[in-house]
């Protein structure tokens, strides 16, 4: 319902019944048929002709099209390379690209999930980009944004965009129900609390004032951090404490029990895009999403929505938000041409036509200097959702860390404990105890 989930993540794989990691990624499923656009294999061009590359990713028709714009002026100015793109639904795609590792047909390139970074670089599974410096040019990209893919010291992908997490507001439905846009550069979790409270009553509860993912990972690392915490250390463990977990169960239960917050079951499964979120369907106020939606969510929502940071920024131990990205990628330690997987990643990274073929479609192109020179040629809203995130990139924010080895199954464990505290079925205590022992022994085996 708020902000978008990584394939394979949340409820998805609960319906699966929480299968259990084994092998690459989540265990590989015999027999899993390709669909229509899915992807079942890699192709090999051996005519002599050139090569061909094999890159898969996640995502929708609008996206496969402009991926393929970026793609066709590539393969104009490398008449030497042909690339085989295959996209799928968010969904299945993480099993599919773990059946492919599992078949040593592991594709050249491609999208890669945070939370599955290190568990198939561990494995040998992806090619060190350190060694490329000669074909890939990582200069543009800042600090926090070139840390997302390292994993001891060697870098394993690089980010397809840069993206953040934000909290859009109806400015019509606060208009409409007298109540003030809080400033977004200063808000607190309580100043959020009072805005959806009053939208709330003053609508009768026909609007709720706010509603956001508890299980959404992204949503809760911002939180925990914002406590002095980190959800994933350095080192690869579980970093936040039983008390942050509960504390983050009781700050959406008790906007709950006040109203301020939909009831428990509000929520149903509904499709992904902005026109099906409950914000557009005008039932809520405001929610968390990831910033590289905004161009959709705002027309979906006509125009009428306000991005603003996190709540709780400018009061909190310190600072929450940080640099991200909605995938990464990598290049298959396997490839048979990994010189010319490079030379394409090198060119979605920093060639400026790439990133206009492309649009915000997964994010702020990573590239400080591209994304500066693309901004002005953007639409309005994807304008505001560059500089929000062009102006994060510029302040002292923490760095976020590779989730460890088992950390992919976290949020699966987040997801049934979550809905069983919204029904009182377990009391935030209870709820926050149970994660703490059942991430634990998932990242520690």
């Amino acid at each position: 319902m708020t902000s978008e989930r990584p394939p394979g993540s949340g409820s998805e794989l609960n319906r699966r019944n929480l299968m259990k990691l084994s092998g690459l990624g989540l265990a590989a499923v015999p027999g899993l048929a390709a669909c229509g656009r899915g992807f079942g294999g890699g192709g090999d061009d051996e005519s002599g002709d050139g090569v061909t590359l094999n890159m898969v990713w996640w995502g929708d028709a609008t996206r496969a099209e402009k991926t393929q714009a970026a793609l066709d002026i590539f393969m104009e100015a490398n008449p030497d390379i042909t690339i085989e793109v295959e996209y799928q639904d968010s969904g299945p795609y993480q099993d599919k690209l773990a059946t492919r590792f599992a078949a040593n047909d592991a594709p050249d390139l491609m999208a890669m999930r945070m939370d599955s970074l290190r568990e198939y670089a561990d494995r040998g599974a992806l090619l060190d980009l350190s060694g490329y410096g000669d074909d890939i040019d990582l200069s543009g990209l800042s600090e926090n944004a070139a840390n997302l893919a390292e994993v001891d010291g060697a870098v394993f992908g690089v980010p397809a965009g840069l993206n953040a997490v934000g909290f859009v507001i109806r400015k019509d439905f606060a208009e409409q129900y007298g109540v003030a846009v809080p400033d977004g550069d200063t808000w607190s979790w309580d100043d959020l609390a009072a805005f959806a409270q009053a939208v709330s009553d003053a609508s009768g509860k026909e609007v709720y004032g706010t509603g956001f993912d508890v299980q959404t990972l992204q949503n809760l690392v911002v939180w925990v951090r914002q406590q002095g915490e980190d959800l994933f250390t350095e080192d690869g463990r579980l970093g936040v404490s039983a008390a942050t977990m509960e504390a983050w169960f009781d700050l959406v239960g008790g906007m709950r029990e006040t109203g301020a917050y939909p009831p428990a079951g509000f929520f149903e499964e509904i499709g992904g895009s902005a026109d099906q979120s409950y914000i557009a369907q005008g039932k809520l106020a405001s929610q968390i999403i990831p910033t590289n939606n905004f161009l959709g969510y705002n027309e979906a929502c006509s125009g009428n929505l306000a991005l603003l940071r996190i709540p709780g920024e400018t009061q909190a131990v310190r600072r929450g938000q940080s640099v991200d990205c909605p995938h990464l990628w990598s290049v298959a330690a396997t490839s048979k041409h990994p010189k010319e997987a490079v030379r394409l990643l090198d060119f979605l990274t920093n060639d400026p036509e790439a990133s206009l073929a492309t649009g915000t479609t997964r994010g702020v192109p990573a590239s400080a200097a591209v994304a500066e020179e693309i901004k002005d040629s953007l639409e309005p809203d994807d304008l505001t959702a560059t500089e929000y995130l062009m102006g994060l990139q510029a302040e002292d924010l923490p760095r976020s860390y590779t989730y460890p080895p088992g950390g992919s199954a976290i949020a699966d464990f987040l997801d049934v404990i979550a809905v069983e505290v919204e029904f009182g079925r377990q009391t935030p205590a209870d709820g926050a105890a149970q994660f703490i022992a059942d991430a634990t022994a998932a990242i520690e085996g």
